[in-house]
C-alpha cells in the first residue's frame, strides 16, 4: 500500500512505497541471514569435528573458530573498492555465490587444513555480505524509517543464528547423555552430522542469489556514478517524484566540487574525514570486544564450566538464540523512536553489570540454572543494542563520496577484533580462568561506555545527507 507521510525535506509529503521499500530491504537482509547462520554454525558442529579432527591443543581450537575472520577481513577490505566500482548489488550477489559453495565445501572437508581453507573463504562472503547489506540498507531507506530497515540486517543476522542452532540441536538430538570422546567420534554425530551442519547453508544461499535480481542497484551509488535518472527512478519508486527530486538535490548537493568516481584510501585521512572514521572505526571494535560473540563461538566451553554437559549445552544454545531474536524485535521497535545514542550507552553499561556478575558466579562455583538466565541476560541486552545499533551508526555516518571506503574500513576493523576476541579467548580461559575472562569483558564495556557518552551523537530522523553536514562540515 503506498501512503502519504511528511517529512522536513520537501514541500510535498513523499509517497512511501512502503511494500516495495520492506521488499528490497528484506531481500539484502538476507546477506545478513547467511552471515549470522554461517557465522555460528561452527559452534554447534565445534564438538564433532574437533574430536574427528582430533584437535586438543587451545590454540589450534581457537584457529578452528576464528580462521573465518581471515576470510571477513578480506571480503569486508574487498567490499569497499569492489562496490565502488562494480555497485552493491553485483557484490551482494556474488557473496551469495561464496555462501553456497563454500558451505558445500566445508561439509565435504577430509582433513582439517581443507576445512580451515573453505572456512576462511566462506568468510569472504560474511566480510561481503556484513558491509554490503546494511550499507545498501540505509541507501535505499528514507531517513523516517531507516533505522528500523537497517535493524531489519540484525534481525535478519539473528534469525540466521537461531536458525543454525535449531538444525544443529535437531541433528545431533539423539545423541546419547554422558557419551564418551571416542563414541562421539566414531558415531555418525561425529562422522556425518556436524557435516549436514554445513551443507544445509547452502538452501539460503541460493534463496538469496536469486532474490538479488529482482532488487535494483542502490540509487546513491547510481547518482554518484552518474546514472542520475537511474537513481530518480528508483527513488520515484521508493517515495514518489517529489521525493526523488529532493532526495537528488540532496545527493549531489554533497558531491558538489568533489572527485567522486575514484576514492582512496588516503582520502579517508582527510583531517574532516578523519573524525568520522575514528568514531565507526571504535564503534564497530567496541561491538565486538564487548565480548559476547564467545557465548556464541564457545558455548560449549562456556556452559561446560557451569556445569552442563554435551546435550544439555546443545539445548541452552538454542534458548540463546531464542532470546537473541526475542531481544532484537525490541532494537527494532526502538532505535528510530528512543535514537541510537541511549540504546549504545544502555547495551555498554547492561553488559558490564552483567559480567561482574557471571565471573563472580564463576568465582564461586556457582553451576545450574543462574549461570544460564545470566548468559541469556547478556545475550538479550546485547541483542536489543549494541547488536544491532552499532550496524545502524556505522551504515549511516560516513558521508556519500566515501561511505563505501569508510565502511570497508570500519567492518575491517570489526573483524580483526572479532578475531582477536575467539582466538584469545581459550588462552584468557585458560589463563585467567572464566571469571576473570569476563571480568576483563567488564572493564572493556566501562570503558566503551565511556567513548559513547563522549563521542558519540545522535543520529535518529536525519537524512544520510544532513548527518554528514554534522559531522563532517
Amino acid at each position: 500500500m503506498i501512503t502519504a507521510t511528511k517529512t522536513n525535506n520537501s514541500p510535498l509529503p513523499p509517497q512511501y512505497n512502503y511494500g516495495y521499500i520492506w521488499l528490497i530491504s528484506v531481500v539484502a537482509a538476507l546477506g545478513g541471514l547467511l552471515f549470522g547462520w554461517d557465522w555460528v554454525v561452527v559452534g554447534g558442529a565445534k564438538p564433532f569435528f574437533e574430536r574427528y579432527f582430533e584437535l586438543k591443543d587451545p590454540a589450534l581450537v581457537g584457529w578452528a573458530n576464528s580462521c573465518a575472520l581471515i576470510g571477513c577481513l578480506v571480503g569486508s577490505l574487498a567490499a569497499g573498492a569492489l562496490s565502488d566500482k562494480f555497485g552493491r548489488k553485483r557484490l551482494l550477489i556474488l557473496a551469495a555465490i561464496l555462501f553456497a559453495v563454500t558451505s558445500v565445501g566445508n561439509s565435504l572437508a577430509g582433513t582439517f587444513t581443507v576445512f580451515v581453507a573453505w572456512r576462511i573463504l566462506g568468510g569472504v562472503a560474511i566480510g561481503l555480505a556484513s558491509s554490503l547489506s546494511p550499507m545498501y540498507i540505509s541507501e535505499v531507506a528514507p531517513a523516517p524509517m531507516r533505522g528500523r530497515l537497517v535493524a531489519v540486517n540484525q534481525l535478519t543476522i539473528v534469525i540466521g543464528i537461531l536458525l543454525a542452532q535449531t538444525i544443529n540441536w535437531y541433528l545431533v538430538r539423539d545423541l546419547p547423555k554422558g557419551a564418551t570422546d571416542d563414541f562421539i567420534r566414531n558415531s555418525w554425530f561425529g562422522q556425518q552430522g556436524w557435516r549436514w551442519m554445513f551443507a544445509i547453508t547452502a538452501a539460503p544461499s541460493l534463496l538469496f542469489f536469486l532474490a538479488m535480481f529482482f532488487v535494483p542497484e542502490s540509487p546513491r551509488w547510481l547518482a554518484k556514478n552518474g546514472a542520475v535518472e537511474r537513481a530518480r527512478q528508483v527513488l520515484s519508486k521508493i517515495g514518489g517524484a517529489p521525493y526523488a527530486n529532493a532526495a537528488i538535490a540532496e545527493i549531489n548537493s554533497t558531491l558538489a566540487a568533489e572527485e567522486i568516481h575514484h576514492v582512496r584510501f588516503g582520502d579517508l585521512l582527510e583531517p574532516r574525514m578523519r573524525k568520522v572514521l575514528v568514531l565507526g572505526v571504535v564503534l564497530a571494535v567496541f561491538q565486538q570486544w564487548c565480548g559476547i560473540n564467545v557465548i556464541f563461538n564457545y558455548a560449549e566451553e562456556i556452559f561446560r564450566a557451569a556445569g552442563y554437559d554435551i546435550s544439555s549445552v546443545l539445548k541452552n544454545i538454542a534458548w540463546t538464540g531464542s532470546v537473541n531474536l526475542l531481544f532484537t524485535f525490541v532494537a527494532l521497535g526502538t532505535v528510530d523512536r528512543g535514537g541510537r545514542r541511549p540504546l549504545m550507552l544502555f547495551g555498554a553499561a547492561g553488559l558490564a553489570v552483567i559480567y561482574v556478575a557471571l565471573g563472580g558466579c564463576y568465582a564461586a562455583g556457582v553451576q545450574g540454572w543462574p549461570m544460564l538466565l545470566l548468559v541469556l541476560a547478556a545475550i538479550g541486552c546485547y541483542s536489543m543494542s549494541l547488536a544491532p545499533v552499532t550496524w545502524v551508526v556505522i551504515s549511516e555516518i560516513f558521508p556519500n563520496r566515501i561511505r563505501g571506503a569508510a565502511m570497508s574500513v570500519a567492518v575491517s576493523a570489526l573483524w580483526i577484533a572479532c578475531f582477536i576476541l575467539t582466538y584469545t579467548f581459550p588462552i584468557l580461559n585458560q589463563q585467567l580462568g572464566s571469571a576473570g575472562t569476563f571480568w576483563l569483558y567488564a572493564v572493556i564495556c566501562v570503558l566503551g561506555f565511556g567513548f559513547i557518552f563522549l563521542k558519540l551523537p545522535e543520529t535518529k530522523g536525519k537524512t544520510l545527507e544532513q548527518i554528514e553536514r554534522d559531522l563532517v562540515d
